[in-house]
């Protein structure tokens, strides 16, 4: 597999950023894994060239963040980086439990912890509720998850990973649906998931499949 198929697997143009690459992953791992679709090689086979393709993007697009660290820690002034030293040195110690070494009285610090935004505990709340959605998924009890991530999206209504999340329970609910011969209602919310995450194209083709396997054209 070379670098372009990399990006077409997982539906991203050639050069897109590593912010990009992992957010099309972890949709695209959470629509083919395994434990949501039980007994469908298909989906298998996809998820493993999903995470293979995954795995070597990562060795050839660093991370923002790192990139960033880097550019900084090469521009500072000599002054800065003794001190950087400095303070890695002191925060070695209470890293390393054993090789702590109690400071004078007169040097110590103590040092307040800055309250949380309202942005980190969405997020929080947010992973939190993903942890629950993927559970009640894979109990198959769909009609919570449905719920649940509905609500999710109405608090977080601009989040796009959250939409993904959405429609992906639809489609997912639909397809449980289809398997209980309760046609009409799967019809339902497999048009719910596309229009839910209209741009989504691999979802679309999946969706337009499951519609193949209601015997009625999409």
């Amino acid at each position: 597999m070379d670098i372009g198929d990399c990006y077409r697997l997982l539906g991203l143009r050639s050069g897109a950023s590593f912010a990009e690459i992992k957010a099309s992953y972890r949709r695209l791992v959470q629509q083919y894994h395994p434990d949501l679709n039980p007994d469908d090689e298909k989906c298998k086979e996809k998820f493993i060239a999903l995470t293979e393709a995954y795995k070597l993007l990562q060795t050839v697009v660093p991370p923002e963040e790192i990139a960033v660290k880097s550019h900084s820690s090469s521009s500072s002034s000599p002054s800065s980086t003794s001190s950087t030293s400095s303070t890695s040195s002191t925060s070695s110690v209470f890293e390393d439990s054993s090789t702590q070494v109690a400071s004078p009285p007169s040097v110590s610090t103590t040092v307040m912890p800055h309250p949380p935004t309202s942005e980190d505990i969405e997020e929080r709340l947010k992973w939190k509720t993903y942890e629950q959605l993927q559970r009640f998924l894979q109990e198959k009890r769909f009609p919570q998850a449905i719920a649940l991530v509905e609500a999710l999206a109405a608090r977080l209504p601009g989040d796009i990973e959250v939409k993904q999340w959405q429609a992906i329970s639809y489609q997912i609910w639909g397809r449980a649906l289809i398997a209980q011969k309760q046609l009409p209602k799967a019809r339902i919310y497999l048009k719910k998931a596309i229009k839910t995450d209209p741009h989504n194209k691999a979802l679309f083709n999946e969706v337009q499949r499951d519609f193949e396997r209601l015997g009625i054209k999409f």
